[in-house]
């Protein structure tokens, strides 16, 4: 039956429409991305696996002395693992380590230290994994998930995981064409809905865009009134009162080329140059470094 189902999982992954990459795909592209821009290590991917399995078949899958990084995901709503073959980790932390890879004395037990060096690996291969399967089908599954802590065996994910189908990528990798080879497995439960963190920083998405929407409605909808202002004079209030049609205004140096606009208090918010466009009156603008503003 996994047999079966591991195979199904290809073809569905191989198959995909038009846009759809596939999560086999989308790993392969992840972990090379992320081998070469948090350690500059050229990572090729030269075989995948997708298959389902159990927690009691899961437990059984990383070889020994594995790093075994568990995941937790967006709000902790379930636990993953991604588990380094001996052979991978000492190329992955003697390449942080020296700037290459060395054969070593054979495998060893993995440490806390080599699990700090390589999670900002894993978090990047994580959140690509994540990027290149944006709007498809399996996009929750891989949404959120980031390293939390490490296990230097297999035998506490019984405890540790839930008693659930996961999904399992078998990677085989060749490190800096061919200097080490091993294998790097993800496994993240099959089921897995939208994390609930992904689905309110959506909401929140959207009421910020609805509310930014409506503010734009709002503010295009109040009357603004400027006065364009050619010239001021000054005359005494029995003048202004015997005004008739015909008197002419004293304007001093009053000139088209130069206008002032205030606003409704007063105070002068711009300047400009009186025009004419399509036959009505306008205030050419003048550039925005001498524009005088209030205050």
């Amino acid at each position: 039956m996994d047999v079966l189902r591991r195979k199904m999982g290809q073809v569905g992954g191989a198959c995909g429409g038009e846009g759809v990459i596939g999560a086999d795909r989308a790993w392969r592209l992840a972990l090379a991305r992320a081998a070469r821009d948090e350690i500059g290590l050229a990572l090729d991917v030269t075989g995948l696996r997708d298959g389902r399995a159990s927690l009691a078949e899961l437990v059984e899958m990383p070889a020994e002395r594995s790093l075994i990084a568990v995941l937790d995901a967006a709000g902790g709503d379930a636990l993953g693992l991604v588990a380094l073959d001996p052979a991978v980790l000492a190329g992955l932390v003697g390449m942080l380590a020296t700037g290459r890879i060395s054969a070593g004395d054979g495998p060893r037990r993995p440490t806390r230290t080599d699990a700090a060096m390589v999670a900002p690996m894993l978090d990047g291969a994580l959140a690509g994994l994540a990027v290149e399967l944006h709007g498809q089908e399996a996009a929750p599954w891989a949404e959120g998930w980031r390293y939390a802590s490490f296990l230097d065996e297999a035998r506490p994910l019984a405890l540790l995981l839930d008693e659930t189908e996961y999904r399992v990528l078998r990677a085989e990798v060749s490190l800096m064409r061919g200097a080490a080879t091993g294998e790097v497995l993800l496994a993240l439960p099959a089921a897995r809905s939208r994390p609930a963190v992904v689905q309110q920083a959506e909401i929140a998405a959207g009421q910020a865009e609805a509310f930014h929407a409506a503010f734009v409605r709002q503010v295009e909808a109040v009357a603004c009134r400027i006065e364009a202002e050619l010239a001021r004079c000054q005359m005494p209030l029995a003048r202004v009162m015997a005004l008739g049609v015909g008197d002419v205004l004293p304007l001093g140096d009053a000139t088209v080329s130069r206008l002032s606009l205030r606003g409704i208090d007063g105070q002068v918010v711009a300047e400009g140059k009186l025009g004419q466009m399509r036959g009505q009156r306008a205030v050419r603008l003048a550039q925005p470094q001498e524009l005088r503003l209030a205050g």
